[in-house]
């Protein structure tokens, strides 16, 4: 005889299923805030547990009340992780994401989602931080703001004022998307051959490229500048990579190149467009963050 469910079975799968409808956007918050996907997940799942055990029967609005458990930890987590890339050997760079799923990765608008602009955004306390990305990637509301981060909407204001004033120089005027597509498929076409001339007239004079390998043996471990020595650099991927098959992917909204070797993904680089080329290479090697890129593909598919 079918006693049927539990009393707080229902329950509990209503707060699952209005979890699951918020998740991207708490994704979303997370990673703009830590520059680090499997971070992110991991305060995400920590959300849910908390959500599981709170009283949800006196809380008024489960979106806002989420966003503001997200937003809390995902700052104590940015404020750990300060110390640890203290010691982090070489260039930093975010984690990249796969949003072919989530084009915007579950905000209002894309903002604060490229690799270079999480990479800007690591200038900003995360305090600063998860105020810029809550007002303009989310478009909350000052005093929405205020509430989550504990502060006054006065000092709310300023924060953000102040994070736009130091991002400003750095925000780059969009690129045609055409434009960026066709200099992303010239750059693999020199890079896949070891072409250093092909690569140098694409490249802006000014052009730095990034690597992240975290000590790996050949990898660069200061930002190399000029286009000669960036062409000299993303040439060599030849040699250390002879087999990769490199294929066109979305990373962060923008199109990327993965380099895949002998079924293994060796490296994920990005590309910043500006009026004379392209200014900025970031080359993701290490094998931690190429893994989580592959697996943030079904982060939207992912259960609580």
């Amino acid at each position: 005889m079918d006693q049927g469910q539990p009393p707080g079975d229902d329950a509990l799968k209503a707060a699952a299923e209005t979890f699951e409808q918020l998740r991207p956007r708490l994704f979303g918050i997370a990673y703009r805030i830590l520059g680090s996907a499997s971070e992110a997940e991991d305060v995400v799942q920590d959300v849910w547990m908390r959500w599981q055990d709170t009283d949800r029967s006196v809380v008024l609005e489960p979106a806002a009340f989420l966003a503001k458990i997200t937003t809390r930890l995902a700052i104590n987590v940015a404020q750990s992780a300060r110390v640890r890339r203290e010691a982090y050997v070489g260039p930093w760079l975010p984690e990249p994401v796969d949003t072919s799923v989530d084009p915007q990765v579950g905000a209002e608008r894309g903002e604060a989602l490229e690799l270079a602009m999480l990479l800007v955004l690591e200038k900003l306390n995360p305090v600063e931080r998860a105020a810029y990305v809550l007002r303009e990637a989310f478009d909350y509301a000052y005093d929405e703001i205020a509430n989550m981060l504990r502060l006054s909407q006065a000092n709310t204001r300023q924060i953000v004022s102040r994070a736009r004033k130091r991002l400003s120089a750095e925000r780059r005027a969009p690129v045609d998307t055409a434009q960026h597509r066709r200099l992303l498929d010239a750059f693999v076409a020199a890079a896949r051959n070891g072409d250093v001339a092909a690569l140098e007239s694409v490249l802006s004079a000014d052009a730095v490229a990034y690597a992240d390998g975290n000590g790996m043996r050949g990898v660069a471990r200061m930002k190399v500048m000029g286009a000669e020595r960036v062409a000299m650099i993303c040439g060599s991927a030849k040699r250390f990579f002879p087999r990769a098959e490199y294929r066109v992917v979305e990373a962060n909204g923008m199109p990327s190149a993965l380099l895949v070797q002998d079924g293994v993904t060796v490296a994920l680089v990005s590309l910043t467009v500006g009026p004379d080329g392209i200014d900025g290479t970031y080359w993701v090697l290490t094998p931690e963050k190429l893994r989580a890129y592959e697996q943030s593909a079904h982060r939207l598919t992912g259960h609580p």
